[in-house]
């Protein structure tokens, strides 16, 4: 758990995972939380970890882009479709009630681009979103634009779930298994690649010390 007192809302679980947690099992907590919170009883929550290696599936999913099942295929319910998690890539799920908050999915979405573009600039990487493909994006070591991040997102009453994932050091090649996200014309790429070398809890620190600002975004004037 991390200390709250100098987050800008520690109304909000801030939770930062060690290890490799099974995508399912998180998948049912999220649902579970999320649940909560469509009923006014539970606690917001963004949540920092990593999982085994696992190829999820959007609901535009097609399967097709499933090239080589190597690992466990979930479905999952969010936006998008293939996408891989794996060791050396730090997910954040942020599961918030915007009924509370800005009711409008498009600014949540482009909140949460901002909020790891940001955090990459902060490490000297140059990150961008790009208006008609997913994710968020870098030049690779060849200068031609790769995927350093991907974002995926589920609004049910209000509620989100889900989020965003960034590869620190993953291997790139169980990528090759999917067309992540449906773009084949795009590589991957990671910090590790791009010569950054980044803990986990390095990533989380700078993360969190960005959420006020990714807070603001969403943030609805008349609660404020």
């Amino acid at each position: 758990m991390t200390d709250t007192s100098n987050l800008p809302d520690p109304a909000i679980e801030w939770r930062r995972s060690t290890g490799e947690i099974p995508y399912r099992d998180a998948l049912a907590e999220q649902q579970a939380r999320s649940d909560a919170l469509m009923d006014g009883k539970g606690q917001e929550l963004v949540w920092m970890l990593e999982h085994p290696p696992v190829y999820t599936a959007g609901t535009s999913a097609d399967r097709a882009e499933l090239v080589d099942q190597r690992f466990d295929v979930v479905e999952t319910g969010r936006g998008g479709r293939y996408t891989y998690h794996g060791p050396g890539q730090r997910v954040t799920y942020v599961l918030l009630d915007l009924k509370h908050r800005l009711r409008d999915v498009r600014q949540f979405v482009h909140a949460l681009e901002g909020w790891v573009i940001a955090t990459l600039a902060d490490f000297d990487v140059e990150a961008f979103a790009v208006p008609e493909r997913v994710g968020i994006w870098t030049h690779d070591l060849d200068g031609a634009e790769a995927k350093i991040g991907a974002i995926g997102v589920r609004v049910r009453r209000w509620v989100t779930m889900h989020g965003f994932a960034v590869n620190l050091a993953p291997d790139l090649s169980h990528f090759t298994g999917i067309v992540p996200c449906g773009i084949a014309e795009y590589g991957v790429t990671s910090m590790a690649k791009l010569g950054k070398t980044v803990a986990p809890h390095e990533w989380d620190e700078a993360l969190l010390a960005r959420a006020a600002d990714f807070l603001k975004a969403i943030s609805n004037p008349e609660y404020s």
